[in-house]
């Protein structure tokens, strides 16, 4: 999904917005909503070890559930899955049917900055790509206190790979999501009660094979007489080609964070 905040708030979504849903439209059944990749899943959930057998995991932002899938698969975890639009969660549940994971996987419709659980409910608070609805620190001040005393926080968020990103690049994402260093990052970490076991770069081919691509397919079929899908297609388009032509400047990162004391 496009960054469009970074206030530090959850989104005021209002789903008849027809700029939103039309951007949401053209991310309808497509197996990601950002980049990643099962493979980047599995990685940091190596590094994230060790967590409990069938660990009590939570996955914000889940979008329509390849993280939250593979959890329940391959950890035989049980899954709080939020997210805050209902299609995604349609979605989720039809592939956690099909994966046979669906007994494990518990949907939540509500915002990432709303969660009632008490506190230590989880041994794994998992959000892969999604922080940015509510600011990257800002999602690590409400999350923590979720976390069991031995818990684990994986999170991925975007960020500057280089000192200095082209002015293109600067311009595009300073107007959408400020992004920060990795440094600057682990320190705001730290600086939240956390400890950084553990930091991974997602590959690139986590951003096309895995989601530009399939989402380039899709902007090709809007429908042309449909302004507002016209604009959000031009939207993407522009993200896409700035990856091409900038993308070793900035990147998603991977923090795996234990809470202090």
């Amino acid at each position: 999904m496009n960054h469009s905040s970074g206030n530090g708030r959850e989104f005021e979504f209002d789903f008849d917005d027809p700029s939103l849903r039309a951007a949401l439209e053209l991310h309808h059944g497509l197996a990601r909503q950002g980049p990643g990749s099962a493979a980047t899943t599995r990685r940091l959930l190596s590094l994230a070890q060790p967590v409990p057998p069938r660990p009590r995991a939570l996955d914000l932002g889940c979008g329509p559930g390849p993280s939250a899938v593979l959890l329940a698969r391959e950890t035989e975890a049980e899954v709080t899955a939020v997210d805050l639009y209902p299609v995604f969660l349609d979605e989720l549940r039809s592939n956690a049917e099909n994966a046979g994971v669906a007994h494990r996987i518990h949907p939540e419709n509500r915002s990432m900055d709303d969660l009632p659980h008490p506190d230590g409910s989880f041994d794994l608070v998992w959000s892969e790509g999604a922080a940015y609805n509510i600011g990257f620190d800002a999602a690590l001040r409400a999350w923590r206190h979720l976390l069991a005393p031995e818990g684990v926080l994986v999170v991925t968020e975007l960020g500057w790979t280089t000192d200095t990103p082209h002015p293109e690049a600067r311009e595009f994402w300073d107007a959408v999501y400020p992004l920060r260093s990795t440094a600057e990052n682990i320190a705001l970490a730290t600086a939240a009660g956390y400890t950084v076991t553990a930091t991974y770069l997602l590959p690139d081919e986590d951003w096309f094979a895995e989601y530009y691509t399939p989402l380039e397919q899709r902007i090709t079929e809007v429908d042309p007489d449909d302004p507002y899908a016209v604009e959000a297609a031009d939207y993407l388009r522009r993200e896409i080609e700035l990856r091409r032509a900038h993308g070793a400047d900035y990147g998603y990162v991977g923090y795996v964070l234990r809470p202090r004391g």
